[in-house]
């Protein structure tokens, strides 16, 4: 598809990357047009969307509703993987037609997709920007980085992601790959550390200020490449994340690699960074845990193996989920501990 055929934007997902997009496309001057849940959708219809963060400040009214107006040409599904169904069902006669762009975490979104439409309308893609929903309406943009499309599938919908590209390329930066299969398994291990600040309730920045949760989130690291060599799946450098930045990580004794680790993550930005698990339990919804830190642990049980210490942290983070009680940094270190036998 051509840049110039996308005439009409649609986008499904009031939190932090919905709108996020939603609002810098609509500054750009396209038309979009965003479904949200009741309560972001009566927040952005009272006060509109605020944007704040490395761009600055953005104020804008976008259009808005339950569900999308009829034939977006691009639709971005920009739910939680275990809300696509839903969110497909509901907006059925808009996304009827449209090209479908997913940008989930993990690697199952465009899978449950394709049970609902054709795979070539579906273009796939990685996330590498980072932003916050502070409550509806209000987002901060953390930190730049860039937007990588494709296709899990060969034919049309890769050649389809160039004219994409070009049109969401007017407000990031924006990149084809071929290979996008690989980069969403690495992007597993950059999301797969965001649990252990979910089960703190802290910031990512505070959580791993910590050297001992530096050190824990390396040993989940351990597990999910172990895992994933064993079944022959390969793996591909992301903008900002190379291949060899985690290898050369799982090289180093533990302690140094929990130091270097340490220093990356506490320069994450100015502004406190907020994992999307941790953002999901803060308002009340299920957490993405279990396509993320869960993946490994699906793959292992298919195939026979054991993923330990991945399984004890998914089984950790719906207990919060179910509670709303966090743990406090020995409980979390010595569940781990218990599970992994890491020392």
């Amino acid at each position: 598809m051509e840049a110039t055929e996308i005439k009409h934007i649609g986008v499904i997902g009031a939190g932090a990357i919905g709108c996020l997009v939603a609002g810098y496309l609509s500054q750009k001057g396209h038309r979009v047009s965003l479904a949200a849940r009741p309560a972001a959708l009566r927040a952005l219809a009272e006060r509109g969307l605020y944007i704040s963060g490395v761009r600055g400040e953005l104020s804008l009214r976008l259009e808005v509703a339950e569900r999308l107006p009829a034939k977006p040409d691009l639709v971005l599904l920009a739910t939680k993987v275990q809300d696509i169904e839903g969110a497909v069902k509901d907006n059925r006669e808009a996304i009827e037609g449209a090209l479908v762009l997913t940008v989930q975490n993990g690697v199952r979104a465009d899978r449950i997709l394709a049970s609902y439409i054709p795979a070539e309308r579906i273009i796939s893609s990685v996330v590498m920007f980072v932003a916050t929903g502070i409550e509806p309406g209000r987002v901060v943009h953390n930190a730049e980085g860039a937007w990588v499309l494709g296709s899990t599938w060969p034919g049309s919908a890769q050649e389809r992601a160039a004219g994409v590209s070009r049109v969401l390329g007017e407000a990031f930066d924006c990149t084809v790959s071929d290979d996008l299969r690989g980069m969403k398994y690495l992007k597993l291990f950059v999301n797969a550390n965001n649990c252990l600040a979910a089960l703190l309730g802290q910031p990512l920045q505070e959580a791993f200020a910590d050297l001992e949760i530096s050190r824990l989130s390396l040993a989940i690291w351990r597990e999910g490449f172990a895992l994933l060599s064993a079944l022959g799946v390969s793996l591909s450098s992301l903008p900002g994340f190379a291949l060899d930045n985690l290898t050369r990580l799982l090289s180093m004794p533990p302690q140094e690699a929990a130091q270097v680790w340490s220093g990356i993550m506490r320069k994450l930005g100015d502004y406190p960074v907020y994992g999307s698990i941790l953002q999901s339990i803060q308002r009340g919804r299920a957490s993405e845990i279990d396509y993320i830190n869960g993946e490994f642990v699906a793959l292992a049980q298919e195939n026979g193996l054991a993923a330990p210490l991945n399984a004890r942290l998914v089984q950790m983070v719906h207990q919060v989920e179910a509670t709303g009680r966090f743990y406090n940094r020995e409980e979390l270190l010595a569940s781990a501990r218990e599970a992994d036998g890491y020392g």
